[in-house]
């Protein structure tokens, strides 16, 4: 029986700790790195960072914009960023957040979760505020090939607080009640004692107690954009999510990337042995 991408999950960051590093090719990051501002630049830069986080980590994490923006040559550049990923070993989380209703959801599931897709993934972002329910396909799809979801609950942007934090139909707050239709969808389909493959994206910054979702304890991996650049740091990870923190992907973009080509391997092996440190006290 294929192993559910909750378990996988849960073995890469037992293995390897809990560092994502983010492929996020930013014009700046492309001047810095001496590539051209192009499909071309950003499959390099793609690539390299493959090729240093390799080994070093479990998870990356494409953003899958920074391709978008050049069009179909920018597609085909991601695809092949992707496959390298994949051809690697690495746990690939597509950072799409695609949100839609019906046929057109589960199509956007079906490019990025189907096995042999040119953009296949091994997770997917999504955005729930069209309704947990909306995604129903996505999370049918992603359990039967074994992928992963990881479904936006508490982002750190100030934009989205009102929303997150108003009251649900339930009394609790948005990004609660968000987390626990997930954790029900979790329990119907995975096995006793196992990771749910339908994860939460939590912002590394975002104070829980402000966002009605503490305590709770998922039983999912929780993927936590925030550490780095934005604001937090490997130490802040077990008195941030406390309970949970074995289960954090700690997703770093901008402050590895800017070591540049020569250093970003080494960058990479500090930062995730910072990480490996803080969750093995």
């Amino acid at each position: 029986m294929t192993q559910s991408f909750g378990e996988r999950m849960r073995a890469a960051l037992q293995a390897q700790g809990p560092l994502c590093v983010g492929i996020d090719p930013h014009a700046e990051l492309l001047a810095a790195w001496g590539l051209s501002d192009d499909a071309s630049g950003v499959r390099e830069f793609g690539l390299r960072t493959v090729e240093a986080a390799a080994g070093r980590v479990g998870v990356v994490k494409p953003q899958v914009s920074f391709f978008e923006r050049f069009g179909s040559r920018g597609y085909a550049s991601l695809e092949d960023v992707l496959a390298a990923a994949r051809d690697a070993g690495l746990i690939v989380i597509a950072d799409a957040k695609r949100g839609d209703i019906g046929s057109t959801m589960d199509d956007y599931a079906s490019a990025w979760l189907t096995p042999g897709s040119p953009l296949e993934a091994d997770a997917l972002t999504v955005n729930p505020f069209l309704g947990v329910g909306a995604l129903d396909g996505a999370f049918a799809l992603a359990a039967r090939h074994g992928k992963g979801l990881f479904v936006l609950a508490t982002t750190s942007n100030p934009e989205a607080e009102r929303l997150q934090r108003s009251t649900g139909p339930t009394g609790a707050s948005v990004s609660a009640d968000i987390i626990g239709e997930v954790s029900a969808r979790n329990t119907d389909v995975s096995g006793a004692g196992e990771w749910g493959s339908f994860g939460f994206v939590i912002g590394a910054t975002v104070d829980w107690t402000g966002a009605g979702i503490a305590p709770f304890l998922p039983l999912a991996p929780v993927l936590a954009p925030g550490f780095g650049t934005q604001g937090a740091a490997p130490a802040d990870l077990r008195r941030r999510f406390g309970i949970v923190s074995e289960a954090v992907i700690a997703s770093e973009s901008r402050s590895i990337l800017s070591a540049g080509p020569a250093d970003i391997a080494a960058a990479i092996d500090a930062r995730a042995a910072e990480y490996r440190e803080v969750v093995s006290v």
